[in-house]
């Protein structure tokens, strides 16, 4: 094995003791932050029993503060800015040799998440270093404004005898945001947690955000003083800070492809500041990611498909037109059934109801020997003896009462019997 350190040849299966084991550790872990683009593994070595502590809060004057530009970056995001950016990510890692040490894959994709729509990131990357097997995954979910809701981030390291395990859930909640950490070592085991408020989080970019930021950085650009805030390795919040880099031409597969590059630079509080330089196609693929300092390479191992921003077709418009019903045949057609149906409906009513007939004989007989000029009155008043609300006063205090209907009393036939007598 190379050491990165004093790039010397050892043999990790000669020296047993724990003083290398640790050595060993360190070692792998150096690499394996380059291999996954992700820092945080640097500081856990060194534990001892099984433990939980709740960590202290940061000082006041240790929370770093995003800028302006990076905090109006993110306010500027629109949901159209997403359009064309939801697309896996297929990476293959090499060392310094050539040699294929692993891959990595990102996907991004639009869901729902306690109710609210956002987008899930997934990005994992595996491999063996040195023959011992290490990786990292991270599930995150992600608002339309990057902030991160929920966040699960798992990395391994499979050493003979001393194997590691780190996870760190990332939790957003009413009042703030929870940082959960479980520390493996061998049988050693801690556990620690801190919390945050809203206000000291503003521009927090986490590890599943970063990657869908860096792609709208590709489609937007890199604001002139982009500094946000993220987690170092001791879960400390620190700044990080983003810088365009120039274009330059990629070679994939005998392949010429134009790449753009952002840089991003984690200035932790307790380590050395670590940046990685990614390069990405012009339609948001991720081509190239590297850390500075480190051997270990990510790259494509064959062209994307490219993503075209097309634009949408105008909606077609239809003039309206008078709708003549009775031409339409599917109008006409419905109006005949339906015409039909109601028919049916009150003939069975008359059959049921047989005294209706004769209430309506009564009536119309009436009408045709009183012969009212005002139909509607002489209604309303023979009707009204069929109600149960109006009073009942007799025939015999009604006769002299005067009539509204006069002409009812003084037909021709009356009058001829009157002249006779």
């Amino acid at each position: 094995m190379r050491c990165i350190c004093c790039h010397t040849d050892t043999d990790i299966h000669t020296v047993p003791t724990p003083q290398f084991n640790n050595f060993l550790l360190l070692h792998l872990i150096a690499k394996m932050s380059a291999l996954t683009g992700i820092s945080h593994l640097s500081s856990i070595t060194g534990i001892s029993g099984d433990s939980t502590n709740n960590a202290p809060a940061q000082a006041l004057e240790q929370i770093p503060r995003a800028s302006d530009d990076g905090v109006d970056f993110l306010q500027s995001i629109g949901s159209d800015d997403y359009k064309f950016l939801m697309f896996p990510d297929h990476l293959v890692t090499t060392s310094d040799t050539g040699k294929e040490l692993g891959e990595l894959t990102v996907t991004i994709e639009p869901v729902k998440h306690h109710e609210q729509e956002c987008f899930l990131i997934h990005a994992n990357s595996h491999g063996a270093i040195d023959g011992v097997p290490c990786g990292t995954s991270i599930t995150s979910y992600v608002s339309k404004k990057l902030d991160t809701l929920e966040q699960q981030h798992h990395e391994y390291v499979k050493l003979e005898n001393h194997p590691l395990d780190r996870k760190t859930f990332i939790v957003k909640q009413e009042d703030g945001y929870i940082v959960n950490k479980v520390i493996t070592q061998g049988e050693d085991i801690q556990r620690s947690t801190q919390a945050y408020r809203f206000e000291d989080m503003k521009g927090f970019i986490s590890e599943g955000s970063n990657l869908l930021l860096q792609r709208l950085f590709v489609k937007k650009g890199v604001p002139e003083d982009c500094t946000l805030i993220s987690l170092d390795s001791e879960s400390n919040l620190c700044k990080t800070s983003y810088k365009p880099l120039e274009e330059r031409k990629q070679i994939v597969l005998s392949e010429d492809l134009i790449v753009i590059g952002v840089e991003r630079t984690i200035n932790s509080l307790s380590d050395l500041p670590t940046t990685w330089q990614s390069y990405f196609t012009k339609d948001g693929h991720l081509s190239n990611r590297v850390q500075v300092g480190s051997p270990v390479t990510m790259r494509l191992a064959r062209v994307p498909t490219p993503v075209e921003d097309e634009e949408e077709p105008p909606k077609p418009t239809f003039d309206k037109k008078e709708l003549v019903w009775e031409e339409d045949m599917q109008t006409y057609s419905k109006f005949l059934d339906g015409k039909d149906e109601l028919k049916g409906d009150h003939l069975v009513y008359i059959k049921n109801h047989p005294d209706l007939k004769s209430i309506l004989a009564d009536f119309l007989q009436f009408l045709l020997l009183r012969k009212p000029k005002d139909t509607i009155a002489c209604a309303a008043d023979y009707f009204s003896s069929f109600s149960t609300r109006m009073h009942n006063t007799g025939p015999y205090m009604s006769s002299a009462v005067p009539t509204p209907f006069p002409m009812s009393r003084t037909t021709s036939q009356i009058e001829k019997i009157t002249q006779k007598t």
